[in-house]
């Protein structure tokens, strides 16, 4: 073995300290791109000879690659960066099938959209060049580093490509060809078919999602497999992931995953939890799976209640109940990510042409709680509305790159306003104001406020009283300045966070903004990533005054390592204590504490393991079976649905198996229990079972239940 460069070692670094500080992402606002509808910035790429035919230069084949690639992302970075973006969600680049699935040779349909891959260790043709080498994506990452963008890039671990056309599922790691779905020796897929209940947690994880071909994340090849292709992406920049699909990947296993990340180096993930409300069957499983896996998700349920408020109309209780909910559920909800479009979601002007409306939308998208996502074209009101907009007609081209419209100036005002006040990142959020039309709500993050106030009808005015507010009494002007119709805003002194503001009037369709950075001497920490870690993992803490000389981090007594110090953010390592949820004290080279923010520390690094129970019985309907254990990832012998792990899987009644992540290499002791639908407990009798987590791959374990 060769010694590295100093070059070399200089570049792991840059990519160390790069994802570290990617661990707080609070600050950022994320842009997603689907890379063929955005620039065609290389027309060398557009007809590659390893899957010529599957351009269309013409643009009227909806499913066809139509020419966006990573050189044309790279070439439109001073508008991204303009528009005050400061992270790039892209399309998922790795090489995708080089023949049509479906279609005819004439009119074929491709993986355009990157969501049917072939070989997780390349990149697209279409996107990069024909040697599927990583040059145009290094190049991208690079420029955006540059510019002060983080990239994100979408992870589809849930599958291959289709099963029933193209390449038949086919897998290959680096060129070298592994099983298709019809020629699977090894069991590296499964085999159920599609999925027909999207309620039922078994047919989510095993089935198949539309025909495509299910990885089996618990087949140890596959395990490395996946693990290996995010390293690599790690390896070359990547500051975070999007998972394609979570609710439908072994959950178990991807606890694992994100922590095979989180063990070498920082990252931040965020994962597709498809789901309607809070009301949605599974809506539990989502913020558990959230605040036990270190994955943050999507936030499906705002998104429904923006479109459905902006767009169709709906009262402003139906945000604020949703924000309430969710607060109430989501121990990080400042790490979910919001958003208003998808690549999978009919565009809102398909919804409501109504420019205004997506104006006030974008701009409570912006200062509401969580990371805000802007779909590529929104700010140019891009739409289509075939076929009532679905996909594909919701991913039209790029068609415009104008500095001056509405939408831009708002996102580029209210992404620097998230930069400077640490109320949009951190901050809690309260609603002051309301009826069917108007919406005020508060951010706020010790002496930092944000106040914001949407009228939503296009016709009627509304006089405001009986306003109160954090903000210390003064008068403040619009932070849009008038973008949106807004208006100042004057401050008496009351009570507490309690000062009442002077009547105003909003004007129709008008958003108006009030701040103040407000200073203060103590340190005050607002975010902590991962959430989740074994000792010996970095990781960030961010806020603000902690001070340019060094403090410290305990835990419980325990000291951390300190790895990095700043003012704002600081990096430690995870010190050697015992598995459990603790209370992170930071406190400043003066010995001022700051607030403490919760971490939970595993045994060690995670293993996914396969429990299966037989002989379970009996249960009725809403009774489930659990695992309850000696570890925090066994859940400490907790009996709470949302304490214990599970609910586990019964395809083979009365017989139960779960993917549960388990400490590499700990002796751990367990047993099954039973959780009445009215939360009754039903322990099995003898003694505990015992088992010794592998120190790699994937492991598992069989017993019976004891009567």
């Amino acid at each position: 073995m060769q010694p590295r460069s100093l070059a070399g070692l200089s570049l792991l670094s840059a990519v160390l300290v790069t994802s570290l500080a990617a661990q707080d992402f609070k600050k950022q606002v994320i842009y997603e791109i689907i890379t063929d509808r955005f620039v065609d910035g290389d027309t060398t790429n557009d007809n590659p000879p390893q899957s010529p035919g599957l351009y269309d230069s013409t643009h009227t084949n909806w499913y066809a690659y139509w020419g966006g690639d990573l050189a044309g992302i790279q070439q439109k970075m001073s508008y991204l960066k303009g528009m005050g973006v400061t992270a790039i969600w892209i399309s998922p680049p790795a090489d995708n099938i080089n023949i049509y699935a479906y279609g005819s040779a004439s009119s074929p349909q491709v993986g355009y959209h990157g969501y049917w891959a072939r070989d997780f260790m390349r990149i697209e043709e279409h996107f990069g060049d024909s040697s599927n080498s990583w040059t145009a994506f290094d190049n991208l990452v690079s420029a955006a580093h540059t510019n002060g963008i983080k990239v994100v890039v979408d992870f589809a671990a849930n599958h291959s490509n289709p099963d029933n056309g193209g390449e038949y599922g086919s897998l290959y790691n680096n060129g070298a060809f592994m099983a298709a779905w019809n020629n699977d020796p090894n069991g590296y897929f499964h085999h159920n078919g599609n999925i027909t209940n999207y309620d039922d947690r078994y047919q989510l994880q095993y089935y198949e999602l539309e025909d495509l071909s299910d990885l089996n994340q618990e087949n140890s090849t596959i395990d490395s497999y996946l693990k290996t292709a995010i390293a690599q992406f790690v390896s070359h920049g990547v500051d975070a992931f999007r998972l394609d699909a979570v609710k439908d990947v072994t959950w178990g296993w991807e606890y694992s995953f994100a922590n095979s990340v989180f063990s070498s180096g920082g990252s931040f993930f965020f994962g597709e939890w498809d789901q309607g409300n809070t009301s949605d069957p599974l809506y539990h499983d989502s913020y558990k799976f959230a605040n036990k896996s270190g994955i943050s998700l999507l936030d499906f349920p705002l998104n429904t209640a923006i479109r459905d408020v902006f767009a169709s109309n709906n009262n402003f209780s139906e945000i604020d109940s949703t924000l309430s909910t969710e607060a109430s559920n989501f121990i990080w909800s400042n790490d979910l990510t919001t958003f208003i479009d998808s690549q999978d979601l009919s565009r809102f002007l398909t919804l409501n042409n109504n420019q205004n409306r997506l104006n006030e939308a974008i701009a409570f998208l912006l200062t509401c709680r969580g990371i805000p996502i802007i779909y590529y074209g929104d700010e140019q009101y891009l739409h289509n509305d075939t076929n009532g907009g679905g996909d594909p007609y919701n991913r039209p081209m790029m068609a415009s790159f104008s500095t001056t419209t509405t939408a831009y100036q708002l996102i580029n005002k209210l992404a620097g306003l998230r930069q400077s006040n640490n109320a949009l990142a951190y901050g809690t959020s309260q609603q002051r104001w309301i009826n069917n039309d108007v919406y005020i709500f508060e951010r706020q993050f010790y002496n930092n406020v944000v106040l914001v106030a949407v009228n939503k009808n296009d016709t009627t005015s509304y006089n405001i009283t009986g306003l109160y507010t954090a903000l210390p009494a003064g008068t403040y002007t619009d932070y849009l300045g008038g973008l949106l119709g807004g208006t100042g805003l004057s401050v008496s002194t009351g009570s507490g966070s309690n000062n009442p503001a002077a009547a105003l009037t909003l004007g129709a369709h008008s958003v108006s903004v009030w701040q103040l950075a407000g200073g203060t001497t103590a340190p005050a920490v607002g975010s902590i990533g991962p959430t989740i870690a074994q000792p010996g993992v970095v990781v960030t803490i961010a806020g603000q005054n902690f001070g340019s000389a060094t403090g410290t981090i305990s835990f419980n007594g325990t000291h951390a390592t300190i790895n990095s110090w700043s003012t704002n953010q600081i990096t430690f390592t995870v010190p050697n204590v015992g598995n459990g949820v603790y209370q992170v004290q930071l406190a400043n080279s003066s010995g001022t504490d700051a607030n403490t923010i919760q971490f939970t520390v595993l045994t060690a690094k995670l293993i996914p393991v396969t429990f299966t129970v037989d002989n379970a019985t009996p249960t009725n309907t809403g009774d489930y079976i659990f695992v309850a254990g000696n570890t925090i990832e066994l859940g400490q012998w907790g009996t709470t649905f949302d304490t214990a792990i599970g609910p586990m899987l019964d395809p083979n009644y009365p017989n139960w198996f779960l993917n549960v992540s388990l400490p590499a290499g700990q002796n751990v002791q367990f047993k099954f229990i039973k959780i009445a639908a009215n939360g009754t407990v039903t322990w099995e009798n003898g003694s505990n079972h015992q088992y010794t987590v592998p120190t790699s791959g994937t492991g598992n374990v069989t017993v019976n239940w004891q009567y």
